[in-house]
């Protein structure tokens, strides 16, 4: 296979309350989540700039999503500074379970927590 740019091309987490989940994800990143039906799923989209390369996800809500503690790891970007984003969890009805910790000084900082339905999802910024 050859060397891609990104290792991860699409991410997905799954929702079962999508309302409740859209509340808490559009609070935590300050933003007004967009949204669309892909029969039989409903999609609320994260913020990524994908028209210049950038990787993108989505919360999901369908019959074959199932929110978990365990499985794939999923990592969103925090910006700048995690930080900004991790201080909104609690308050939209999240749980930090690890607060901002430094990897190396090469790869930065991640912080995980539990979002409204139940996910554990990390964040990660290089300051």
């Amino acid at each position: 296979m050859e060397m891609t740019t990104h290792a991860v091309a699409w991410a997905e987490i799954p929702v079962t309350d999508f309302d409740r989940a859209k509340k808490f994800y559009s609070a935590i990143f300050d933003f007004d989540m967009p949204e669309m039906e892909m029969a039989p799923h409903r999609m609320g989209f994260l913020l990524s700039d994908m028209e210049n390369g950038g990787v993108g996800a989505a919360i999901v809500k369908g019959p074959d999503y199932v929110p978990t503690t365990k499985g794939c790891k999923v990592y969103l970007s925090g910006g700048s500074d995690l930080n900004t984003v991790l201080n909104r969890v609690a308050a939209a009805g999240g749980k930090v379970l690890q607060e901002k910790t430094i990897i190396t000084p090469e790869f930065g900082y991640y912080a995980t927590f539990a979002d409204t339905e139940g996910n554990h999802i990390s964040l990660h910024s290089m300051a």
